[in-house]
């Protein structure tokens, strides 16, 4: 009895961990009310989920407000970039689909932008981690997470699966809001970080995994 009122054992631990899933989860859907605010909260979630739900580093709420303020600028200027396009590509898309309903041929050009926009959303699965993850010009933030999703194909087609079953969660259970974000953060993270350490130098990899291992010693 006494080791399970011991907040150190399993039980309690893993506890812990699904109450620091919905604040995550939490923080980055209020966050992401305001739109312009939705890439820094982004980031941020990718910076928390890494460094404390996976490598058990600090606490939630000092590194995702750290990472929010941190990356504010370079995030919202990146996300508006995006905006911008999705705003452009959906509305040539809608656009032709009227057309093509009408029966013109020419408004089948409206598969080239829903693809188009698939491939914007490939995108930005990298570009907010990337931020969290790098120091970086805003210009070779855009380049790098364009270069690296291309030369890694299979994996952002599993990402981009990955997002698209989140979101369809979301959508048959609203609630889910609140814990499917960190959820899909999460197994993203699996994914992007060993996909980051093939461009990271053996420095920056044996630094990391000191300062990891000074945390759990």
């Amino acid at each position: 009895m006494g080791d399970f009122f011991n907040v150190d054992n399993k039980f309690f631990q893993g506890l812990g961990k699904i109450i620091d899933v919905i604040c995550l989860s939490a923080f980055w859907f209020f966050l992401c009310i305001p739109i312009v605010t939705a890439g820094a909260a982004t980031t941020a979630l990718y910076y928390t989920v890494n460094k404390v739900i996976r490598n058990n580093r600090s606490y939630i709420g000092r590194e995702f407000w750290h990472a929010f303020k941190t990356n504010f600028r370079q995030s919202t200027i990146v996300w508006l970039i995006l905006l911008l396009l999705y705003a452009i590509m959906g509305f040539d898309c809608y656009v032709m689909y009227q057309y093509a309903k009408a029966g013109v041929a020419l408004g089948k050009i409206y598969i080239v932008f829903a693809v188009l926009m698939m491939f914007a959303t490939m995108w930005a699965i990298y570009l907010f981690p990337y931020i969290a993850r790098f120091e970086n010009q805003t210009k070779m933030i855009l380049k790098n997470a364009a270069l690296i999703a291309l030369g890694n194909l299979w994996k952002t087609l599993l990402l981009f699966a990955l997002l698209l079953a989140a979101a369809f969660a979301v959508y048959i259970f609203p609630p889910a809001v609140f814990i499917i974000p960190c959820v899909y953060m999460l197994l993203a993270n699996f994914i992007l970080e060993k996909i980051f350490q093939k461009y990271m130098s053996p420095e920056d990899l044996e630094a990391e995994k000191e300062r990891n291992m000074e945390y759990f010693n």
